[in-house]
């Protein structure tokens, strides 16, 4: 069992001191299901990046904007959930701001997120 307020709390405060300005830990890893706490201080931004086949971001402390490609930005705060689409996106942080990032790496039919084929990722 994970703690979620200790996990933000130790994140945000590392966050405060690094030079990127932003502490992440992936506190789950089962099969294709990844849950990662993200911790940024005010204006640090995760760089334009490739979404995972699923996911959902949760703020749980804070502000941020989630900038997708194609369909604009969305601002959300501490409580709101939201699904991330499957198209290149950045993450800035509006305020000191905690989330919780759940992904699924693979999923039925869609192959190895890295370039196999799903009867290849089956094979394997």
């Amino acid at each position: 069992m994970e703690d979620l307020t200790a996990l933000a709390e130790l994140h945000l405060a590392r966050a405060q001191t690094d030079d990127r300005g932003r502490s992440a830990h992936l506190f789950l890893h089962d099969g294709p299901l990844r849950q990662s706490v993200i911790a940024m201080r005010t204006g640090a931004e995760l760089d334009e990046h490739e979404a995972p086949p699923a996911a959902s971001l949760q703020v749980l402390h804070g502000r941020v904007r989630v900038t997708t490609e194609g369909n604009g930005a969305i601002d959300l705060e501490a409580g709101q959930l939201t699904r991330l689409p499957q198209l290149r996106q950045t993450l800035r942080a509006l305020d000191d701001a905690v989330v919780l990032l759940t992904a699924v790496t693979a999923t039925p039919g869609c192959g190895d997120p890295h370039g196999a084929p799903a009867a290849a990722t089956a094979a394997a």
